[in-house]
């Protein structure tokens, strides 16, 4: 019997101005987890979207189990039992977790929809992989986290032995990536055969058998992962050597330049505050770290901070300008001969301006307009300034320039140049873009949540010391980071938020992650007088 479940012999992938993937030979071994490693923009979301039949190779063939198969759409690659998890989600955000997991397969009977035991059967699978759901909650209020264990259960709901999965630790926690490497290999164990595409080489070195390394379209070669190492990876990746510390002097705090007091900002999921009466500062010349298990306020404080969503209470200066002032109900109620001018909501374009800059959690949603070009986003947060536009007209001159400097300096790699659609970029390409047009505004305050999610090794070094000069150069940076690496090694000072509450401060110099975790999870809390750990 033929030891590979899939062969992908001699895959060539074109598009307009670019070979995304260049004679490119991918054997998968049953019951074997295969990494995909690769620089954002290699081709690696490209071979899987060929395998799972949202493109058509022009050169090449497939063979599953030794038999050359065409793979025209999704549904040719399901009837063969092929799955993906994609690196975006493809859920419809308006229905539930439930009518997710089984559209397309919709058990019926004399024409009418059957839910009973297809909840019943949702409902097994994510116990017996500890992939915890609420079958009707709505896609759109659930966190990212869980939107992908929805993504994994409509594979598992559907009898796929060939599992893919692009970049599916992107988004999760540190304990979420524990459990879904443990997941992995169950599934592995059960003989699913798993292909898994990451940047991160510790999860590599964790659960990968083989590991097969590509950069610019070409495969470089496939290793067994126990007689490798994390630097021969990122050699082979990006061609030289990476820095995994950063290097980074002690910080020089000076002024505040953002001041949180008593912030509370109510939850959409539960009548609970997601927010509850946080107060902090950041100052010029540091970087101030915002942890926390996800789903414990962090989003909804930076939706309140950058005014993606209304806070109930609060008081939030920029550079001693309030951007955000709402007294509490009670207030209100005892004070009601205040003037108006009491609330305070300043307009996100007047933050902008003001000097904040923001960095989305979802580069997709907040990030991008996905229809625009890569140039037009570039210039999203500065077409008014007079070097972008005279007399309501944008300088276009100006903007392939401007946009060509920063695709230059940020390696931004896209097939047309700055004319290419932001859609059809790669997700770590994408995310480079939004960076690089936050990061050159030269902001008083950068707001950087999740800034290295997808990034290659190489991108994330570059992106942490650019984290590290903007502070250097006097700026207040406010990283928000489910990564513990990196909490640790870029921040000045690290605040922990469990269920809406800060409820420790640490130096990370002097910390642990395990202590870290201790107050992520709730087991401990500091005083209301938080002292420096």
């Amino acid at each position: 019997m033929n030891d590979y479940v899939i062969e992908m012999l001699n895959i060539t992938k074109e598009f307009p101005g670019i070979r995304a993937n260049d004679d490119i030979t991918l054997r998968l071994r049953r019951g074997e987890i295969h990494a995909l490693l690769g620089e954002n923009g290699a081709g690696k979301s490209t071979l899987m979207s060929v395998l799972f039949g949202l493109y058509q190779p022009e050169k090449g063939v497939i063979k599953k189990d030794g038999k050359i198969v065409r793979i025209k759409d999704p549904n040719d690659a399901n009837a063969l039992n092929i799955g993906m998890v994609h690196q975006h989600f493809k859920l419809v955000e308006v229905f539930t977790v439930l009518e997710n997991i089984i559209l397309g397969v919709e058990p019926q009977k004399m024409g009418f929809l059957e839910k009973k035991e297809a909840r019943k059967r949702v409902v097994e699978l994510s116990e017996r992989y500890g992939l915890k759901i609420d079958p009707d909650a709505v896609i759109e209020n659930i966190s990212v986290g869980m939107q992908q264990r929805v993504e994994i259960l409509k594979m598992l709901y559907r009898d796929n032995d060939i599992l893919i999965f692009d970049e599916p630790t992107a988004v999760l926690t540190p304990q979420e990536i524990d459990e879904l490497m443990h997941i992995m290999r169950s599934f592995a164990a059960e003989g699913k055969s798993i292909l898994f595409i990451t940047h991160k080489l510790n999860e590599i070195m964790a659960v990968a058998d083989r590991c097969t390394v590509l950069r610019k379209g070409k495969c470089i070669g496939t290793v067994d992962v126990k007689d490798t190492d994390k630097t021969k990876l990122s050699r082979m990746m990006v061609g030289r050597d990476v820095e995994f510390v950063v290097s980074k002097d002690d910080a020089r705090p000076e002024d505040t330049v953002l001041d949180v007091q008593n912030l509370t900002v109510p939850s959409k999921l539960h009548k609970n505050n997601a927010v509850k009466n946080v107060s902090f500062q950041v100052r010029a010349g540091e970087i101030v770290c915002l942890a926390g298990i996800e789903g414990n306020g962090q989003t909804e404080f930076v939706y309140a901070l950058t005014g993606l969503e209304r806070p109930s209470a609060g008081e939030i200066t920029l550079k001693g300008e309030p951007i955000v002032r709402i007294a509490a109900r009670r207030e209100k109620q005892k004070a009601s001969s205040l003037p108006k001018a009491r609330t305070t909501l300043m307009p996100i374009r007047q933050r902008s301006k003001l000097g904040m800059s923001h960095i989305p959690e979802d580069r997709q949603k907040f990030g991008l307009v996905l229809d625009y070009t890569l140039e037009e986003n570039l210039v999203l947060q500065r077409y008014w300034e007079p070097a972008f536009q005279k007399n309501g007209f944008i300088k276009k001159p100006a903007v392939r320039q401007y946009a060509e400097k920063l695709i230059k300096q940020y390696d931004i790699r896209s097939g047309q140049g700055p004319v290419t659609s932001a859609r059809s970029m790669s997700g770590g390409n994408q995310q480079k873009a939004i960076v690089a047009r936050e990061i050159d505004k030269n902001p008083d305050l950068l707001v950087a949540v999740q800034p290295t999610r997808g990034l290659d090794v190489g991108a994330i070094e570059y992106i942490h010391k650019q984290l590290v000069a903007a502070r250097d150069n006097g700026k207040a940076v406010f990283l928000v980071s489910l990564e513990l690496d990196e909490v640790m090694n870029v921040s000045d000072r690290i605040l922990v938020m469990y269920e809406g509450e800060i409820v420790g401060e640490f130096d990370p110099k002097v910390t642990t992650v395990e202590e870290l975790g201790l107050y992520m999870a709730g087991a401990k809390r500091q005083s209301a007088e938080r002292t420096v750990h």
